[in-house]
């Protein structure tokens, strides 16, 4: 089975810039989309449904802002918009589709802001999500978590740590946070199989950045520890280039 997760920085400007031939050459199973944009009456049978997958939608409401989706080829047992929190779900930033053998979470982390303004919004946003994710752990099921975190969580997860120590994605209460959740029992999947540096997800639209790959490492999959032997691969394609961000794609053993 394989899944992919993508910020796609708008749905209807990534289909201007070949989403949906990319879509039909991916071949993915799941595919969770991030910073959509979008409510669904925007949007073409050609987007809400390519090749015939089901989709599913958290909008914001408000319009052109935040959201997420995923496209399904199989439906799943059940699908949960949100996390409970007015909050927080009025900018439309989680799903979770029930697998059966996996609950499967696409989310979309709060974005610190350059002034640092939402950090408290986004750690609450982080401390909330991280006990969601243990209730279901407690519950018996498996999970697997994946999206645009907005962090980038150790030094090699980006190209300029030094400098960016103050910075809105890397600072040191947004990296707490993801090493008490790697302690409390959840498994980065990329770095499970690459521990190099220089892979990146993310990169400023200002010239030449992304050539020289001066870039971050903002988007993750995540696995429960008692699931961790199903990830069989993880890769990044920074060869798509309709986003800032680059698709990442995670393969699990059947």
């Amino acid at each position: 089975m394989e899944l992919v997760s993508w910020n796609v920085n708008g749905i209807r400007a990534a289909t201007e810039k070949g989403f949906l031939a990319w879509f039909a050459q991916g071949g993915a199973d799941v595919i969770c989309l991030q910073e959509v944009k979008a409510n669904t009456e925007q949007l073409n049978e050609d987007v809400l449904h390519p090749l015939g997958y089901h989709s599913f939608w958290h909008s914001a409401e408000k319009r052109g802002y935040s959201g997420v989706a995923v496209y399904a080829k199989r439906e799943p047992q059940d699908v949960k918009v949100g996390i409970g929190d007015p909050l927080i779900d009025r900018e439309g930033r989680v799903l979770t589709l029930d697998f059966g053998t996996f609950m499967l979470i696409n989310a979309y982390f709060p974005n610190s802001q350059r002034d640092h303004g939402r950090l408290g919004f986004k750690l609450n946003f982080c401390e909330q999500m991280a006990t969601y994710l243990k209730n279901l752990v407690k519950r018996g099921k498996n999970v697997v978590i994946c999206g645009d975190f907005n962090i980038a969580h150790k030094e090699i997860d980006l190209r300029n740590p030094k400098t960016n120590v103050k910075n809105a994605g890397f600072l040191p209460e947004e990296r707490a946070w993801l090493d008490r959740f790697v302690k409390d029992g959840f498994v980065d999947a990329f770095r499970r199989f690459q521990t190099d540096p220089l892979h990146y997800t993310w990169w400023s639209y200002r010239p030449t950045v992304r050539e020289r790959n001066i870039g971050w490492r903002l988007d993750y999959f995540f696995a429960n520890e008692g699931f961790a032997d199903r990830l069989a691969g993880m890769v990044h394609h920074p060869e798509v280039t309709g986003s800032d961000h680059c698709p990442v794609r995670l393969r699990l053993k059947n």
